[in-house]
C-alpha cells in the first residue's frame, strides 16, 4: 500500500514505514509515527520527507 507520494495521504499521527538518507541504496525501511510532514509540495516521486515522533527523518514508504 504506497501512496506515500502524496502528501494528502500523510497525516500526523499515522503509522509509516520511512527510508532514512543512508538507507536508500540498501531500501531497509523504519517503522514510525508522524510528528511532522517536511514535504511542501503535494506530491513527490521518491516520497513525502517526514519526521518520526521519534526524530528521525525520512521519505513515506508505506502507509501501515
Amino acid at each position: 500500500m504506497n501512496n506515500g507520494n502524496n502528501r494528502i495521504n500523510i497525516k500526523i499521527g499515522l503509522k509509516v514505514e520511512i527510508v532514512q538518507k543512508p538507507h536508500q541504496r540498501s531500501g531497509q525501511l523504519t517503522i514510525g509515527i508522524v510528528s511532522r510532514i517536511l514535504t511542501n509540495s503535494a506530491t513527490h516521486p521518491h516520497g513525502i520527507k517526514v519526521q518520526l515522533e521519534s526524530g528521525l527523518i525520512g521519505r513515506v514508504k508505506n502507509i501501515l
